[in-house]
């Protein structure tokens, strides 16, 4: 009889964990208590109806369907990894051999978050993105402000990219309809060099944009509240819009931070070493972290994004699948530790590129764009058997 694996989430690093733990002829369990996978890096899109929702959706069936796991779905609610047991609302799983956690993480919770939206929080809040873009269409002329925020204790957590491309893209929409004089377009961070992982180079690009694209930069500033029209920042100024777009850095998941008995970070990220296995001191053995709620270890420009996640998910596949063979070799994430980024403007994109040997930016007008789109499209399909998978991808 095959050994059974239980994982946690349906996201890059779920999904791909089940797609290559199928190929070793495992039984995989997968929970989620979303119907699809949703494609991050697309749904930049949607705010300026450059895409639909569905579009940027993989329904989680199909993908079972595709590669034979069993999609479950439920939502976890407690991780007792020592006792070999996770309860989640409609049932409790105790009969796995190998536990596998891509939940993802939390968001650090500003002052009346709720008052703004985010491109890389729940979904459907595209949706409301758009919607709000479109009512400000409608009336002509409007204040909008995107930005994102910090995690002093661990910047791998910091996700800026997408802040920068709705703006951008909002900037050319506006620009084709025959409106941009109309709207004020604001970029907001408190850090006094937001994207600096990136590279200098990638700075300079990011310069260029505020000035070619008449974007107001406020930065440097902390963040102390969201009004429902406005941010307040450490010296009481203030920024008036109609419009608060903001994507909060990372940190630890509340599930894993108050109802698991994982080994966790000073920041609540699970620890674990690099072959994301738990590390600390009575942990368990067969439990496996990856993804955003995973610490990362490495460089001080290390990111969590979309690939990293999916390497961390086939090292585990291919580390579990050693062990069950009787095999000592491994294989670790921190080697392929990279930052990769598309920036798309809706026009053309900028490509950054940075390891601990090279740190690149290349401006590629029109094609960038398209780049991007036919990465969405091979994404989806490769991902549903459709077309074939180029394997470092």
């Amino acid at each position: 009889m095959s050994k059974k694996i239980l994982i946690l989430g349906g996201g890059f690093a779920g999904i791909e964990a089940a797609i290559y733990l199928r190929k070793e002829n495992f039984e995989v369990d997968l929970v989620s208590d979303r119907d699809y996978m949703y494609i991050f890096p697309t749904s930049i899109w949607i705010p300026i109806r450059g895409t639909e929702f569905s579009d940027v959706c993989i329904p989680l069936k199909d993908l079972s369907a595709t590669h034979g796991f069993n999609w479950i779905k439920d939502e976890v609610k407690e991780i007792h990894s020592k006792e070999n047991r996770v309860v989640c609302s409609n049932n409790e799983y105790n009969d796995y051999d190998y536990l596998i956690v891509a939940i993802g993480s939390g968001k650090i919770k500003h002052k009346n978050i709720q008052n703004t939206l985010s491109i890389c929080g729940k979904p459907e809040e595209s949706l409301q993105i758009r919607d709000k873009i479109d009512e400000l269409i409608k009336k002509g002329s409007g204040v909008v402000s995107m930005g994102f925020g910090s995690n002093p204790d661990d910047t791998s957590a910091i996700r800026g990219g997408p802040a920068f491309e709705v703006l951008f893209n909002l900037h050319n929409r506006l620009k084709k309809l025959g409106i941009r004089d109309k709207f004020t377009l604001n970029f907001f961070a408190p850090m006094q060099k937001p994207g600096a992982k990136m590279g200098d180079k990638a700075l300079v690009m990011m310069e260029e944009y505020y000035k070619k694209l008449d974007i107001n930069k406020y930065i440097g500033k902390e963040i102390i509240d969201f009004t429902k029209d406005a941010i307040i920042f450490e010296d009481n100024s203030t920024l008036k819009s109609d419009l608060i777009m903001f994507i909060a850095a990372g940190s630890g998941n509340d599930l894993i931070t108050y109802n698991s008995d994982l080994p966790l970070s000073k920041t609540n990220f699970i620890n674990i070493n690099d072959y994301c296995e738990l590390k600390g001191d009575n942990v368990a053995s067969n439990v496996y972290a990856i993804g955003d709620c995973a610490q990362l270890e490495g460089p001080k420009w290390k990111a969590k994004q979309g690939h990293v996640a999916e390497v961390m998910a086939r090292n585990v596949a291919y580390n579990i699948t050693q062990k069950e063979k009787g095999y000592s070799k491994k294989k670790g994430y921190q080697e392929h530790l990279n930052i990769l980024c598309v920036m798309d403007d809706g026009l053309g994109a900028g490509f950054i590129y940075r390891d601990n040997e090279k740190n690149f930016m290349l401006a590629m007008p029109i094609i960038g764009h398209w780049m991007k789109k036919g990465w969405g499209w091979y994404a989806k399909n490769s991902k549903l058997g459709k077309i074939p998978r180029i394997p470092w991808m």
